[in-house]
């Protein structure tokens, strides 16, 4: 194991490093986006997030990716979107080789494993996007859920997998849920 006394930075500039990987606030996450290349308007980063997509031009305007995210691969997410916190979204596939009898180390395509997040939509805390899903304009992920097929536009979606459970309705903004998913008033 390392000696952390022997790194190559004061004091001083390590507890500012410390202090400020672990501090969020809007300018915060504004100035990591910058430093991270990600510099569209208003496009936030909160801390601890990794975002290893191919092209950083396809992260959007006004965009917030919360703490502790995880984005991998071709990944776009468009204008106005919230991805919350702990939300991983990876797109690609380990191989099995039964060669090697065991997984690719690396992510190999496999036909369209991009993942798009539509225009607008809010990802809540925990959810996770499968390679290959594209989430429609304006949807509602609720937290925890697991999608793993493309949803259309204006759709909440709930679960492990995650399933439409009501719409959002374009015009007033108001939550319509199926009958088979009730909440309380």
């Amino acid at each position: 194991m390392s000696d952390l006394r022997n790194l190559e930075i004061s004091d001083e500039e390590f507890a500012k490093m410390t202090s400020y990987s672990n501090y969020t606030d809007i300018e915060s996450g504004r100035r990591r986006a910058i430093a991270m290349g990600f510099d569209k308007p208003k496009t936030i980063i909160q801390t601890g997030s990794i975002m290893n997509i191919r092209n950083k031009d396809s992260i959007g305007e006004n965009v917030v990716i919360g703490l502790y995210c995880y984005l991998n691969g071709d990944i776009t997410v468009e204008d106005n979107c919230l991805i919350g916190p702990h939300c991983s979204l990876t797109g690609g596939h380990h191989k099995f080789d039964p060669a090697t009898g065991w997984f690719s180390a690396r992510t190999e395509p496999d036909g369209d494993d991009s993942i798009k997040i539509g225009w607008g939509s809010w990802l809540c805390s925990g959810v996770t996007v499968t390679a290959g899903v594209k989430i429609g304009r304006v949807n509602l992920v609720c937290a925890g859920a697991v999608v793993t097929k493309s949803t259309p536009d204006y759709a909440i979606m709930a679960g492990i997998p995650a399933k439409q459970v009501g719409h959002i309705d374009p015009q007033s903004g108001k939550y319509i849920w199926n009958n088979s998913y009730k909440t309380e008033e």
